[in-house]
């Protein structure tokens, strides 16, 4: 996966780090890049509240960041001499301080382990919420315990089969050409997923003479449209990444009708993927796509790593005041 040339790793410390660096330390490598470590220390933990002296905040601080500092050495220990490594610690909102790292430091790819909070039945945490939806950089979360080598991975794609737009096309590039080299560098099982739906059933039986025979037709036509798209997405795969390529990974398609926050979960655990490779958000007005809250849903209901990306010409709300 030759792209990335400036990673940020971000310290997880509810969470075992060790497949999570791993990769993000095989990765940098690959791509000779630049990788560093960036740990935040909240303020509250660090003392603030319990200390009134501006002096003696000042002191926790210091030791706490210095604290963390070992922690991130020690991390690294094995890998010191093995490629371009950086540490950082700062103080502040994790969120905020790596989004406002990224900008002024222009990284162009986040890694962190997930939350995995214990008191809900879910991977991701609110500090990767966050990242997922206002990171202007693709934001890859891994599970803590996550096998060294994918088996699996899913690119999950938003299309309007009727109409190519143009910021859904550059954001499926990016899902492509990422998700398949991910798959090529681990020859893993490669699925192209994407869900639709016929939102005019619900009104054809106020009009049809023969109501059931209308919704087979309506339903046919959809599909076909929709798997028209799917070849047209292969065909994308082949030119981004090579004919060649794209013939080893023989990727399988997949085309579930029903709501993606629905079924795209459930695809996903089915195919028992290590990785899913999505939009967080797309330019599209047609229901039943990645929109926002859609894509929320989804990552509510994973169990896998994520890689995460925002079509190009996205702008976060953060800033670096």
């Amino acid at each position: 996966m030759q792209r990335f040339k400036n990673i940020l790793y971000v310290y997880e410390p509810s969470v075992a780090q060790q497949s999570s660096i791993a990769r993000a330390v095989e990765l940098a490598q690959h791509n000779q890049a630049h990788l560093t470590l960036l740990a935040v220390v909240s303020e509250q933990i660090a003392g603030i509240r319990m200390v009134a002296a501006e002096e003696g905040r000042r002191d926790l601080n210091a030791i706490r960041v210095a604290q963390q500092c070992q922690q991130l050495e020690s991390l690294m220990a094995g890998y010191d001499q093995r490629g371009s490594f950086a540490y950082k610690v700062v103080v502040g909102t994790r969120f905020l301080e790596v989004i406002r790292a990224v900008l002024r430091d222009n990284y162009d790819l986040v890694m962190k382990p997930a939350e995995d909070p214990d008191w809900m039945n879910r991977l991701f945490g609110s500090d990767d919420m966050h990242l997922l939806r206002k990171c202007p950089v693709p934001v890859w979360l891994m599970k803590s315990q996550e096998r060294p080598s994918y088996g699996s991975v899913v690119a999950a794609l938003d299309f309007n089969p009727y109409q190519e737009e143009e910021g859904q096309q550059a954001l499926n590039d990016l899902i492509l050409s990422l998700s398949g080299s991910i798959a090529l560098s681990y020859s893993a099982e490669f699925h192209l997923l994407h869900s639709w739906e016929a939102p005019e059933m619900g009104l054809v039986r106020l009009w049809a003479d023969d109501p059931d025979l209308s919704e087979m037709v309506i339903l046919e036509d959809e599909r076909r449209q929709h798997k028209a798209g799917m070849d047209r997405v292969v065909e994308r795969l082949n030119s981004l990444i090579g004919v060649e390529a794209s013939r080893y990974l023989a990727p399988k398609q997949h085309l579930p009708k029903g709501s993606a926050r629905k079924v795209i979960p459930s695809v996903v655990q089915m195919l028992q993927a290590d990785i899913v490779v999505m939009g967080t958000v797309a330019r599209t007005n047609i229901p039943g796509f990645f929109i926002g809250n859609t894509a929320e849903a989804v990552f509510d209901q994973l169990q896998c790593s994520v890689l995460a990306i925002k079509p190009p010409g996205f702008v976060t709300p953060v800033t670096l005041e």
